[in-house]
């Protein structure tokens, strides 16, 4: 892998992530490279997330280069998914790639079937922080 972006983590959803990993009984690569991505994270109280950066709930908008297609999805925990009509999970590769990254960034990521692809943060749509929800 290339040299990977900085990322930003808030501690509420670094603390509700790793409770969820610590309940698994065992890691899947997904999980494995989540848990690389948060360790190298730089960890800010949720009210100095900046505006610009994918937490837990945003809406985001992303391109993968492999196919050039954009996707708008709804950051979300896997017990979400079936309230949330445009959610991808956190434990999804794609999912886990977005969790932290900025505007205008990008993540070379391991998919299924092993082959890397490029997940680039096109637009930020909403983002709880943003709107002064530190806690949801």
């Amino acid at each position: 892998m290339s040299k990977q972006p900085a990322i930003i983590l808030s501690s509420l959803d670094y603390d509700r992530i790793d409770a969820l990993l610590a309940k698994e009984k065992e890691l899947s690569p997904v999980h494995e490279q989540l848990l690389l991505e948060m360790e190298r994270a730089t960890l800010v109280e949720p009210e100095a997330v900046p505006a610009n950066v994918v937490t837990m709930h945003s809406k985001v908008r992303f391109k993968l280069k492999s196919s050039g297609k954009e996707f708008e999805k709804t950051l979300c925990y896997p017990q979400e998914l079936a309230t949330t009509s445009d959610g991808i999970s956190i434990f999804a590769p794609v999912g886990a790639a977005l969790l932290g990254l900025a505007v205008g960034q990008h993540i070379d990521w391991p998919m299924p079937g092993g082959q890397l692809d490029q997940v680039e943060i096109v637009e930020l749509v909403d983002q709880p922080e943003r709107k002064g929800e530190f806690y949801r």
